[in-house]
């Protein structure tokens, strides 16, 4: 029973989420088009910056510095590995830093508006996969016209990003949370997300690493993540099956945990406001 009991504010809030669905999809499908909508050429930048994004790493690394991948055969490999790296690890960046801000800019609504406020993090969550989604497009479009092939592993991105995403979420909102509490916390995770871009293989192949060092980054989820791109996308290998889930743990914990303390913490929050 005490089990039972647990679950209760969970389920309850899944319930509050699913008869709000179609505010939820609303609101993602109207944040995305104000986007849009707030410049002439629209849906033009949407695309815009990834595509250049692309475009850049793929002339500088490859053209001008000539940059290689160990292991891997074609002179655009190392800007198709950083790039994949450079996708996974924004839509991680987007939900830490978005989440932190989220009750702080959306302060008007929890005040004001009855409903429920796990929308909130859902309408937030929807847009950053859209997003990313999109960015991935355009990724893939021009991996295509450089001549890199794709597999079936390239099935498991869609998953990736929603346990990615997810995680980057419940990081944010967590630190969201006390950042309501604790402003100081808002100027503090840029800094640390900075420390643990470098940390992360991104823009550097873990191999080049001494080995006795290598270990070490087993210790950062975020590797297991981006890796975990890396395979799909560069070399056309299915994620790893324990790597896969510590990740679905890993995304499921920082759920769980950023609920819990958004529900125990809300009444106070609205009043920190």
């Amino acid at each position: 029973m005490t089990a039972l009991h647990a679950l209760e504010p969970l389920t309850a809030r899944v319930r509050n989420l699913w008869a709000y669905r179609y505010f939820v999809a609303s609101s993602v499908r109207n944040e995305l088009v104000s986007s849009l909508t707030r410049s002439r050429l629209g849906i033009f930048w949407l695309f815009a910056q990834p595509l250049s994004l692309v475009i850049i790493y793929t002339l500088i690394l490859s053209n001008v510095l000539s940059a290689k991948l160990p292991g891997v055969e074609g002179q655009y490999a190392y800007a198709i590995y950083l790039t994949s790296g450079i996708f996974a690890w924004t839509l991680f960046s987007d939900g830490v830093s978005r989440g932190t801000a989220l009750f702080i800019d959306s302060a008007d609504l929890m005040k004001k508006l009855s409903f429920p406020r796990v929308a909130l993090p859902a309408v937030m969550l929807g847009t950053m996969i859209v997003q990313n989604f999109l960015f991935l497009l355009v990724a893939l479009g021009v991996f295509l016209l450089l001549g890199h092939s794709f597999s079936f592993a390239m099935l498991w991105v869609p998953v990736l990003m929603i346990l990615f995403g997810g995680f980057g979420a419940g990081i944010g909102l967590v630190c969201g949370a006390l950042n309501v509490f604790i402003r100081d916390v808002g100027q503090l995770i840029p800094i640390l997300l900075q420390f643990a871009f470098w940390f992360t293989p991104i823009v550097y192949p873990i191999k080049i690493i001494p080995e006795s060092y290598q270990g070490l980054y087993d210790l950062n989820i975020m590797y297991w993540f981006v890796s975990a791109y890396h395979d799909t996308i560069v070399y056309g290998r299915v994620p790893d099956v324990t790597h896969f889930l510590v990740m679905a743990v890993a995304c499921l914990v920082a759920v769980l945990v950023a609920g819990f303390l958004f529900r125990r913490a809300s009444p106070e929050m609205v009043d920190m406001l």
